[in-house]
């Protein structure tokens, strides 16, 4: 059974940092892609950054600059490096894995950020 466990979640003021990580087992191979999401009140989950197994990276707009995924997808651990950290960014963050389309998902970690 594969498990998604995250980790540094917590309350933190604005333009703080904070560090997220999330470690997976279960799984015998690399997963594909690994990523962050977070989901607010009352709003959908949205993605905040990807990394692929071949190292390419993506990020919402909302956090380019100021956020940094980085991982071992060979081992199946990733990261987010939270920097300049917002009200805004108050979310429950949920680590996610993918293994050729299906979806692996973390049970999730709140970040909050007081102004």
């Amino acid at each position: 059974q594969v498990q998604l466990v995250e980790s540094g979640g917590g309350w933190v003021q604005a333009g703080r940092s904070l560090r997220l990580s999330c470690a997976a087992s279960g799984h015998v191979s690399s997963f594909n892609a690994m990523a962050w999401y977070r989901q607010a009140p009352e709003k959908q989950r949205e993605l905040v950054a990807r990394i692929r197994s071949g190292g390419s990276t993506n990020y919402a707009d909302s956090v380019k600059g100021r956020f940094t995924i980085s991982g071992d997808i060979a081992a199946n651990t990733v990261y987010l490096e939270m920097n300049s950290l917002k009200a805004d960014d108050t979310a429950v963050y949920y680590c996610n894995a993918e293994w050729y389309g299906y979806p692996y998902w973390g049970q999730g970690t709140q970040v909050t950020v007081s102004p």
